[in-house]
């Protein structure tokens, strides 16, 4: 009989050998706008990492956590939970969860700025690329980034038809399923993105098996259409949207019987409770919280090409409106909960010119924004307060507040060619801001406590008003900015910078009416505005013939009235006073042969905040990030196979200013693993993962109640646990 195995095998071999191009994931030229022109980001003399939409599939990179972690001296916080994110960088970080606060580090989406925190939790889906940007940004951008930001710019609608559909099942009965079509003509051209994502959550509940905690539950979405009815008019509108229902509120109950020690294995009789069984991702919760928020957002983008200058207008409208509670005691006892509540609407205006001669290139705009938060905050804490006088009611506190707040400012850039390698740029921004504060603290009946409209009004009886406060402020300041770079070949720059940033001020919005106890006044409930002085000196490079970059950039920070973030208890209080910070980063990417990726990065950053006993570090500011990345493709089976490993490593930090044991973290390593298959003509893409390989237990935020004088326990917060996943594409 006629044998097949052996030709069959012969073949599969051959097919496996063919000739097949592999690509480089890391050293693709990516084109930035950094400066409000594309340049590419070697040319730019400012600390970037930037990754295309393209290395982003490639790399696997998937949300802003593994993003981030790619760049060195930066990461996420999360201050409760996977509900809402934050960027911190350089040491620079703020972990407020009240939402009128503004990050230090910015976020943008195609020139938009997010300011809510609870709006920023978007996956990374359908993107151009991502540009993380070091250091103050503030002269070019249009709020709050004296620490610098992060611009999403989303995928553009093109003529062509093109599109992909994405599903991805792993650990926990994980399910996403993402994509996008569009298409058009030279006239009109669309694209519509959408995403949804599900799984069961990863911390059980013991009290209740089958409602386990930190789930996914996210539809997201985005429509965009391209007019172009000249070649010099382009019009972009962009209505974009998402909703999130998930079980969150998720803290390991530690126990701290001792003020600002962490103390496992004694019994708290506060809570009359001890959770010590080693399981980080498992608890008691009577109370599981929950995390409703809905997200809307309308840009009109408008490109206007004039013979001297281009005319460009960024108009946008978005709301953020979130719902968050959770189970603060982590315990079976109905002792404390919290609640989080956010009711925004942001309209911002951006107009800019700019245009360039042979030896200048130059930029001028207005930016103007209106910002209108309805929030509050409180805590069901009936055994704090004496039994509620209505049956099944709860007893509790209801702090509603308001922020009014419109911001101008006037900007402009110019870069002059004093020769043939060396540039001067000078920018400058003056700012404005009015801000109006509304804030009552309430002691209150929740009539229904167990409706998620618990605070309604028709659900809340006041039985008393502790205290109330109305604030108004106007602040003027400027930021600007000096710099020399210098290109001493194609292949080699180097730059001087001197930034100054501003951080505007703003108002708190604690919790109780003691703890410890306030004066609701203007020196307690408000902070100015924060200046930083920013040196930095920093080179680009390329190497061995295009086979290896590498940036590296040294800094020194001045600031004046720092923004300082301090917590007691659960209460949050942000106050000015004085910080330096110094450090460096270097970050190299090499292809040295066919196939092999290499990515490496290293920060160092030393920042201290003065405080009336000395110099304490700030919060979420580890002293060493690393972070490396070794990928390798090649041909098989018709089409190529790639391997890839990532590792990061988070120095010892601390998530208060106190610097005490139960605020801090050692220091951990996260690793990933992925294998992915593409076929010859790229349509069809499998990929297999494996994220925190090493099941490492880490922690991403804490809350020290401790002390028998407070709840007597530490809330502690984990990142995921080990996660499997495979995912399957198709490209059109």
């Amino acid at each position: 009989m006629y044998n097949l195995k052996p030709k069959l095998l012969a073949s599969a071999v051959a097919l496996a050998l063919l000739p097949v191009t592999v690509q480089s994931a890391v050293l693709e030229e990516v084109m930035v706008t950094a400066q409000k022109r594309e340049q590419s980001v070697q040319d730019v003399g400012i600390s970037i990492t930037a990754f295309t939409g393209d290395q982003l599939e490639q790399l696997g990179l998937t949300n802003a956590q593994q993003v981030t972690a790619m760049a060195p001296g930066v990461h996420t916080i999360q201050p409760n939970g996977e509900a809402n994110y934050a960027i911190a960088m350089r040491g620079v970080a703020s972990s407020d969860f009240t939402t009128n606060v503004e990050s230090p580090v910015a976020l943008y989406v195609d020139e938009v700025y997010i300011s809510q925190m609870s709006g920023a939790g978007f996956m990374l889906w359908d993107m151009e690329r991502v540009e993380i940007l070091r250091g103050p940004q503030g002269t070019l951008f249009g709020r709050n980034a004296t620490g610098g930001l992060v611009h999403y710019i989303t995928k553009k609608p093109t003529e062509e038809l093109d599109g992909f559909i994405k599903g991805t099942v792993g650990d926990y009965d994980q399910y996403r399923v993402e994509g996008a079509i569009g298409g058009g003509n030279d006239k009109v051209a669309a694209r519509l993105s959408a995403s949804y994502h599900e799984n069961d959550g990863y911390i059980e509940n013991r009290l209740d098996p089958g409602t386990d905690l930190n789930n996914a539950d996210d539809t997201t979405w985005r429509l965009q259409v391209l007019f172009t009815p000249t070649d010099d008019i382009e019009l972009l509108l962009n209505a974009r949207g998402s909703e999130q229902d998930i079980d969150t509120g998720f803290f390991e109950n530690v126990s701290s019987v001792e003020s600002g020690k962490l103390t496992p294995d004694v019994f708290n009789p506060v809570l009359e409770y001890l959770d010590n069984d080693g399981d980080v991702y498992a608890g008691d919760y009577d109370d599981p919280g929950y995390n409703d928020l809905e997200t809307e957002g309308y840009t009109a983008t408008l490109k206007w090409d004039f013979d001297a200058f281009t005319l460009t207008s960024i108009t946008d409208f978005s709301t953020v409106e979130r719902k968050y509670i959770e189970d603060s005691d982590a315990s079976p006892v109905p002792f404390f909960n919290f609640f989080l509540n956010t009711d925004s609407e942001q309209f911002s205006q951006e107009i800019r010119v700019d245009g360039d001669t042979d030896t200048m290139k130059w930029v001028a705009g207005l930016y103007y924004m209106d910002l209108d938060i309805n929030d509050s905050n409180g805590a069901i804490t009936d055994p704090f307060i004496g039994p509620a006088p209505t049956p099944g009611a709860e007893a509790g506190l209801n702090n509603p507040y308001t922020s009014e707040l419109e911001s101008i400012s006037l900007f402009g850039q110019l870069e002059f060619a004093l020769t043939d390698t060396v540039n001067l740029i000078v920018g400058a921004r003056y700012i404005k801001d009015e801000k109006d504060f509304t804030y009552t603290i309430n002691f209150v009946e929740f009539l229904d406590p167990e409706a998620k409209d618990f605070d309604a009004p028709d659900n809340i009886a006041l039985l008393a008003e502790f205290a109330s406060y109305v604030g108004s402020r106007e602040d003027e300041d400027w930021s600007g900015r000096l710099q020399l770079d210098w290109s001493p070949s194609d292949d080699m720059m180097v730059y001087a910078s001197w930034n100054r940033g501003v951080r505007g001020g703003g108002y708190n919005a604690p919790i109780f009416p003691v703890n410890p106890p306030l004066d609701y006044n203007d020196e307690t409930m408000s902070y100015d505005p924060e200046t930083l002085d920013a040196f930095e000196i920093g080179f680009k490079g390329s190497y061995f013939g295009g086979l290896m970059r590498l940036n590296g950039a040294a800094y020194y920070y001045d600031y004046a009235d720092y923004q300082a973030f301090f917590i007691t208890g659960i209460d949050t209080i942000t106050f000015n006073t004085d910080a330096e910070s110094t450090g460096f980063e270097l970050e190299l990417m090499s292809s040295p042969v066919d196939g092999l990726d290499i990515l490496l990065g290293v920060a160092y950053n030393d920042i201290e905040v003065d405080l009336p006993g000395g110099k304490v570090p700030s919060v979420q500011s580890p002293e060493w990030n690393l972070n490396a990345l070794l990928r390798y493709e090649w041909p098989m089976l018709g089409g190529s196979m790639a391997a890839q490993g990532d590792v990061v490593y988070r120095d010892e930090h601390f998530f208060a200013l106190t610097g005490l044991e139960t605020v801090e973290e050692d220091g951990y390593h996260l690793a990933n693993v992925s294998l992915t298959y593409t076929t010859e003509n790229e349509n069809w893409q499998l990929m297999g993962f494996v994220n925190n390989v090493t099941d490492e237990e880490y922690i991403v935020q804490t809350f020290d109640l401790s002390g028998l004088d407070v709840f007597g326990f530490t809330e502690q917060y984990y990142g995921r646990p080990r996660w499997w996943g495979v995912s399957l594409k198709y490209s059109f």
